[in-house]
């Protein structure tokens, strides 16, 4: 590809892997890592998919596996760190983040940032991007019967969470 095709096919793919990156990392800087990351990995690669829509498909697929394998690695790390400051302190707990709600479909991300992982993961595959459960899973790794199953789940807890918050208000 020339510098040119570069810098469209960035220009054509980057905000919608940036999006899908950021809604399973919450995080705006990992989230433009992985999107660069996808997109230089396309580049540079010699077998490269010729129709758009097997481009965009490899695009959606590598995307999301390296944002979950970056949370993976994340939790890794979050998990070895409390394990490490239980092992050198007596109280092991951290403080819980309460966050304003917002209105409307900002009170919604908010609650949907507040599932735990796994439900998260899932009710934003599903939910946001318009996945599929077959196509999660072989995003994933999952069983689709996990993957219902959490996204059931999720989407229970979401509403509780948002029934909560109305309450308060």
């Amino acid at each position: 590809m020339t510098r040119k095709e570069i810098i469209t096919f960035y220009r054509i793919h980057s905000r919608r892997l940036y999006n899908m990156s950021y809604r399973i990392l919450l995080s705006p800087e990992d989230a433009e890592e992985v999107m660069q990351d996808t997109i230089l990995k396309y580049v540079s690669s010699p077998l490269s998919p010729l129709l758009p829509e097997q481009v965009s498909a490899w695009l959606a697929r590598t995307c999301i596996r390296a944002s979950i394998d970056r949370l993976r690695k994340q939790q890794r790390e979050k998990a070895f760190l409390q394990e490490y400051a239980a092992e050198t302190s007596s109280m092991g707990t951290e403080p819980e983040n309460d966050i304003p709600d917002g209105i409307g479909a900002d009170r919604i991300l908010e609650a949907v940032r507040r599932l735990p992982e796994p439900y998260r993961l899932a009710v934003t595959l599903v939910l946001v991007e318009g996945l599929d459960y077959q196509e999660i899973a072989a995003y994933t790794g999952l069983k689709e019967a996990t993957l219902r199953s959490h996204f059931l789940r999720g989407k229970q807890k979401l509403i509780e969470m948002l029934k909560e918050d109305e309450k308060q208000i």
